[in-house]
């Protein structure tokens, strides 16, 4: 039982410093495709050149932020 009760102090450990670094990031969370209410027209061979996500590393580049 010690054990079990150390392994979830542990992964809630995990679980809480992934949330305040995501915090302190100020980065949103986002789906696979940018986030909710937009189309994902690109699959994993034209992601390169994928509009959508031309069109947000633009926006992060002239916001000064690195994309990702």
């Amino acid at each position: 039982m010690g054990t079990f009760l150390a392994t979830v102090v542990v992964f809630g450990a995990v679980v809480l410093a992934m949330a305040v670094g995501v915090i302190f990031q100020g980065r949103r969370l986002k789906g696979s495709c940018g986030g909710t209410g937009q189309d994902c027209s690109c699959s994993a061979l034209t992601a390169r050149s994928c509009p959508i996500r031309r069109e947000r590393a633009a926006r992060a580049a002239s916001s000064g932020r690195a994309s990702g």
